[in-house]
Formats: structure tokens, C-alpha cells, sequence
């Protein structure tokens, strides 16, 4: 799904009937991401921001970096003078007019992350205080928009030693920032004098914008002492390299940028919840900052699903955010199937039951899929298969378990991303 007019969403069949409860997930996620595209969003915000006289360059970073890109000109065509798309391998929707457009790693930088970024460094010389530079960014920035200032190897052996400690998006960004030459506010002083734009989908819960990409044009409000804290708690045996950059100060101030959160989860949440609701069922929102390990949050709300089995009307409980997993095994997988998985177990012979979990970003994890579905007779299909889920998320094998069971939410690249949400629908 490369461009964002047609979103179609299939899930993984395997061969086996979709059932009514799946075909109601489809239902949920197609009008999530739709109404999550962020053209309309896009639309608003330059109605309400100032521009500047003098040039206008485009950079656009992140998951939905093409989308957004192509909003932007829809709305200000002949007015941009350059452009630059960044964003992950298979997100790119084709050219555009006055853009170059690029694809890097994710979720892990590489060489083309480097290049990207030195292209965005070269699109921002010599403008002056009459010119503007305005950036669009969204989830995904912080990988695929990178100059680290210790080697590439270095950069990836600390991201995995974080990714095992369970550290979550904010103590990642933390200490992402400070590796990072165009990170925590860098890049906004490499576009001085001219004044920056920041138009931010975010993936992170509460909308920081010094955490969204791990925020190149925000000033980072965290100290030299509470980074090198964070370091060493999440990775004790850190080389004194990284300790010494966690010493460098990040920008507090800013004058030349401001930013502008132009969309989140809440947007996907309402979305659900009314398309949930167009469907018959009573639906109750739990929160839209759902932050705890995956397989925990699966739990959760299975152990609601227990609670409310003996409803005489359809029913159905919306959360939203982000979970994480701690890597404990060598298997595939991302924290919307590891969520699904861990609560397969206790809808084991319930009636009519069944949670989802998806990515608004169509991919979860390093997997092709966006997220994973459980329902009532998952585990019976998982003991005909031989499959134990315990041992699967003890090796953290979500992916290749949930496509055993016909478990797989598939909707290729969405052009949006504004985190993760999940549901248990009750039937009546």
C-alpha cells in the first residue's frame, strides 16, 4: 500500500473461513486508517501557520513521510522550492513533483539513513532569515533520519543492548539524541537563520515533540546528568564513548523553530470506536496511553474479556498507545502480536470472542505484518498445530505462531503513524 487513497486491508486466511469477528476487526482497521490519513490534518495546519516570504523547503521524515509530502503540495504546489522525502524501505508512494524522495533503514539506521540525512543537512544551507524550512515529521524519524557521531556498528550494538533492557520510546530517545549530530534539536540549528515549521504525527503518547523522531528541530528539555543516568541504568557495560556523549549538552532554546502536533492516536481511537459502535457494540475507551509490556496488555484484556462474558449485548474495549517487549528469545514478532498472543490463552472456549492489535503504520516490528488477531478458537488451532504459546513468547516468535493460527493482520504500508491500538470485541 503505497499510496494512501486506497486502503485495503486483508488478513492472513491461510486458507481457513473468515469469521464474523474478523470481519468486524477488518471493518475497525480500515476505518481507522483511513480517517488516520494525514491529508485532511495536513490541510488544517497550513491554514493556521505562518510561512515565511523568502524560499520554502520541504523535508518530510518518517513512516508517513510520503503522505505527507504529497499533501503538502497538493496544498502548496509552485510555492515550494525544494523538497526531500525520507522514509522506510517500500513507504514511498512514487515521485514527486519538486521532491526527492529517498528510502532508509528502520528500524535500525543504515548507510541510506546517513545519506538522507546529509542531503537534509545540504537542503538547509545558505537560506537566510527571510526563507523557511519546513519540516514534516512522524514516527520512524529517529532511524531513518540519522548522522551518528560514533561509528554505524557502535550505533546498533547500543540499540539492541536498549531494546533488551525493555527500554521504552522516551529513555531510547533519551539517549538516541545525544549519538546523534541532527538529533534533540541539532538539525534546527542547522537551518539557522531561516525559520522552521515542524508539522508532527505522533507516535508517542503525550505528544512531545522533543520525543517524536527523537525531535530534530525541538529543544530537548533533558540534562547532560539525566542522560548519562539513563545510559548506565539501561546499559551498565556502555563504553566510555557513549558515557561522554551523554555529557554534550542538547539545545534548550530554539528560537528559529517552532512545532505544531497535527495528529495522534486519539484520532484512531475516535475512529474505531465509531466504526465499533456503527456495528452494534457498547464500546468503552480505556485509555489512549496504554504503556506496559506487550504480552501484559494482551493479558489484561483477556482477564476483561473473563469478566464480561455473560454481557447480553455486544460489547467491545478500545485501548491505544504504545506496549513494548523484552527480548527474550530469537524468534519474530512485534509488540501488537505478542499483545494478541498473550491473550489467546484465556479466550481459550469462551463465546464469541476475540482482541486485535495493530500498528497505524502497517508494520510491527521487523515483520510484514501490522499487528495480530485472537479469538475464541486460537488455541485449539495452536494445539492441533503442536504450537505452545508459552514457549513462543518466551522465545518472542509471535509472528511465525499467529500465522500458524490464521493470526496475522496484514495491511502492507498505510501512510500514516500515530501508534498502535487495540481492541476486544464481545459479540451478542
Amino acid at each position: 500500500m503505497q499510496n494512501n487513497r486506497n486502503i485495503i486491508v486483508s488478513l492472513y486466511k491461510g486458507g481457513s473461513p473468515v469469521s464474523t469477528l474478523r470481519e468486524d476487526a477488518q471493518s475497525v482497521i480500515e476505518a481507522a486508517l483511513r480517517d488516520a490519513q494525514p491529508k485532511n490534518a495536513i490541510r488544517r495546519a497550513l491554514g493556521n501557520v505562518r510561512l515565511y516570504g523568502g524560499k520554502l523547503r520541504v523535508i518530510a521524515l518518517g513512516k508517513a513521510a510520503w503522505s505527507m509530502a504529497a499533501a503538502a503540495y497538493d496544498e502548496l504546489g509552485e510555492h515550494i522550492d525544494m523538497g526531500l522525502v525520507i522514509t522506510k524501505y517500500g513507504h514511498a508512494g512514487g515521485s514527486l513533483p519538486r521532491f526527492t524522495v529517498m528510502e532508509a533503514g528502520h528500524p535500525m539506521p543504515d548507510e541510506n539513513s546517513v545519506r538522507a540525512a546529509d542531503a537534509a543537512i545540504a537542503l538547509v544551507q545558505g537560506l537566510t532569515v527571510e526563507d523557511t524550512v519546513l519540516m514534516l515529521i512522524s514516527g520512524g524519524g529517529s532511524a531513518l533520519f540519522e548522522k551518528p557521531l560514533v561509528p554505524l556498528p557502535l550505533f546498533e550494538t547500543t540499540t539492541n543492548a536498549l531494546w533488551r533492557s525493555g527500554a521504552n520510546i522516551t529513555e531510547m530517545n533519551v539517549i538516541r539524541k545525544r549519538l546523534s549530530a541532527v538529533k534533540g534539536g541539532r538539525f534546527a540549528k542547522l537551518c539557522a537563520p531561516a525559520g522552521v515549521v515542524g508539522l508532527l504525527l505522533s507516535d508517542v503518547m503525550g505528544d512531545a515533540p522533543e520525543t517524536i523522531a527523537s525531535g530534530p528541530i525541538s529543544p530537548d528539555p533533558v540534562t547532560a546528568a539525566e542522560a548519562e543516568s539513563t545510559l548506565l541504568r539501561l546499559f551498565p557495560d556502555a563504553p566510555e564513548l557513549l558515557k561522554m556523549l551523554m555529557r554534550r549538552e542538547t539545545p534548550k532554546i530554539l528560537p528559529n523553530a517552532e512545532t505544531h502536533v497535527i495528529g495522534n492516536v486519539r484520532l484512531l481511537m475516535r475512529s474505531a470506536t465509531h466504526a465499533l459502535q456503527g456495528m452494534g457494540y457498547d464500546t468503552c475507551v480505556l485509555t489512549d496511553r496504554l504503556d506496559c509490556e506487550a504480552r501484559e496488555a494482551g493479558r489484561f484484556l483477556s482477564a476483561i474479556a473473563l469478566t464480561h462474558q455473560r454481557e447480553t449485548h455486544s460489547i467491545a474495549f478500545v485501548a491505544g498507545g504504545e506496549t513494548i517487549v523484552r527480548l527474550t528469545g530469537t524468534g519474530l514478532g512485534g509488540r501488537n502480536q505478542e499483545l494478541a498472543l498473550a491473550a489467546a490463552p484465556r479466550l481459550d472456549g469462551l463465546r464469541d470472542t476475540a482482541i486485535f492489535s495493530f500498528g497505524s503504520d502497517g508494520t510491527d516490528g521487523p515483520t510484514d505484518a501490522a499487528g495480530g488477531f485472537v479469538d475464541h478458537r486460537t488455541m485449539g488451532k495452536l494445539r492441533a498445530a503442536g504450537l505452545d504459546v508459552d514457549n513462543a513468547l518466551l522465545n518472542n516468535d509471535s509472528y511465525h505462531t499467529l500465522k500458524a493460527c490464521d493470526g496475522l493482520l496484514m495491511t502492507g504500508p498505510t501512510g500514516t503513524n500515530v501508534n498502535d491500538v487495540a481492541v476486544l470485541m464481545i459479540r451478542r
